[in-house]
């Protein structure tokens, strides 16, 4: 009799579970580059359901707190410099006020009206459930969703990642901002400390500096922004020196608060030993970001993470859970939303269409949208060394100065680097620090994906004279081998400091 009411008991516990588990054509996790894929699929197939989960604001990190408002908000930042530089060309300007105020609410409203307007195509989407709830993987191909159990035989992974707080004494005990929170900030603080010497601490340290604030930048790399060619760098801090306070190869050890809410860091020097101190209003960790992989348990689903926690994927971006993919930031690959449009491709070539596709970042291009901008593709010149040898590359570079655009834009030091194979004519690399550098680096890009990867079409096409492309036309036109390039940059700032 017992055993009789035990098995009624599973058979209506497993009735209940199947009429509790919904069934989908598709799940995906995040809103932001994967969307390109959610959206042919449901023109191919009118009758598809799919389930979109988020458990932040929709469209993914680039809108909501990356790449896009920051960039309203540089603009302004980019015009405050301009007005300034006016006065050495013979226009008396004069800045009576800027607005933080202003600048912040204008990039929310613009960033807001996006949000909403992608929030309400998924919420009256028939062929979308969509989940504004945090995801968990309960067993293979199934997940858990605000108490309902999801499954599908076909899985995309585009979670982001997150802000990494290094672990500081006492920062536990002191407010602080992100790149996340900062967006938020209704008062211009009168002095800021940014943590971290990377590319967010750059873009950040510009703005805030450009709206009045005093800003300190503490990394505890030797170089500033250190995955830049070391000459691209060194202007960099240069440049932005004549606003920023940038002190590198020193970690912050301790932070606490002292009287009227201000903070005090005390960062050690990472060659010397010593430390030194800075007080501010207000702090930023700007220390990079991470992996967020672990809130959606994929040991559970059988998938592989990489041993610094990304979700690990094979060239064609497919986990180690056949049907299960992963793009953008979740994979850690290259932390660009450019790059998780590409993967975005990728996936859909790979998992919809079947053509077995595989990535290909040999050429993936950056920016950084500080003042003076900084782009960068493909190689670096030590790298390149590593893989081809010295005697097998070679070094164009040439200055905006030395231009006819460039002079007229009153300009100093900003340069085009570029690196070549020296038997092939193939580019391997390029950087760029000066005005419209992410634009500029647009005439290298393309070459790099045709099938010779030559440079010979830059040399051989006409460039509009004066426009400030024949910068890049005439580092094409510059080459020499690394050490007769190293000798040169070196006298040219012995010059300019004599």
């Amino acid at each position: 009799m017992g055993d009789s009411r035990l098995a009624s008991t599973r058979l209506f516990a497993s009735k209940l579970l199947r009429l509790c588990m919904k069934e989908y054509d598709l799940i995906v996790i995040g809103t932001g580059s994967v969307m390109n894929i959610v959206e042919p699929m449901i023109q191919d197939n009118p009758n598809i359901r799919i389930a979109v989960i988020d458990k932040d604001e929709p469209g993914g990190i680039c809108l909501t707190r990356g790449c896009i408002p920051s960039k309203i908000l540089l603009y302004p930042a980019e015009l405050v410099r301009k007005i300034e530089e006016a006065r050495d060309l013979g226009i008396d300007t004069q800045i009576k006020k800027i607005s933080f105020e202003f600048v912040m609410e204008r990039m929310r409203k613009l960033i807001y009206a996006d949000i909403d307007q992608i929030r309400e195509g998924l919420s009256n989407s028939k062929n979308i459930d969509y989940y504004h709830e945090l995801a968990e993987f309960i067993a293979p191909y199934t997940m858990r969703v605000k108490g309902t159990e999801i499954k599908s035989k076909m899985i995309f992974l585009c979670n982001g990642s997150k802000t990494m707080i290094p672990p500081i004494k006492g920062l536990d005990k002191v407010s602080y901002h992100t790149s996340d929170s900062a967006f938020k900030m209704k008062q211009l603080p009168e002095s800021i400390a940014i943590v971290g010497g990377g590319y967010i601490a750059a873009e950040f340290g510009h703005f805030f500096a450009s709206m009045g604030s005093r800003v300190t930048i503490i990394g505890r790399n030797p170089q500033f922004v250190p995955e830049e060619e070391p000459e691209v760098s060194a202007l960099a801090k240069k440049v932005l020196s004549r606003h920023i306070n940038i002190i590198t190869n020193h970690e912050v050890k301790e932070v606490r608060e002292i009287s009227s809410g201000l903070k005090e860091l005390v960062a050690l020097d990472r060659k010397t030993g010593k430390t030194v101190t800075v007080t501010a209003r207000e702090i930023m960790i700007a220390s990079g970001r991470g992996p967020i992989t672990d809130i959606l348990h994929p040991e559970k689903s059988g998938i592989k993470t990489t041993p610094d926690g990304w979700i690990a994927v094979n060239e064609y971006l497919e986990t180690s859970q056949p049907g299960i993919w992963a793009l953008g930031d979740a994979d850690g690959k290259y932390l660009f939303k450019h790059v998780a449009n590409y993967e975005s491709a990728i996936v859909y070539y790979n998992a919809i269409l079947k053509r077995r596709v595989k990535v290909d970042y040999h050429a993936v291009p950056h920016g950084i949208f500080t003042y003076p901008e900084i782009a960068g593709v493909g190689m670096k010149e030590q790298e390149a060394i590593a893989k081809y040898g010295a005697d097998k590359v070679l070094i164009g570079h040439h200055k905006y100065e030395d231009t006819a655009k460039g002079e007229a834009l009153n300009v100093k030091d900003y340069f085009v680097k570029v690196i070549v194979e020296a038997d092939t004519e193939r580019i391997l690399g390029a950087h760029i620090i000066g005005p419209e550098a992410t634009t500029l680096i647009h005439e290298i890009i393309p070459l790099m994906y045709t099938p010779q990867q030559t440079y010979r079409p830059i040399r051989d096409m006409m460039h509009i004279h004066p426009a400030l492309s024949e910068v890049v036309d005439r580092a094409f036109q510059s080459f020499m081998p690394p050490e007769h390039y190293h000798h040169t940059i070196e006298h040219s700032h012995q010059m300019v400091e004599a």
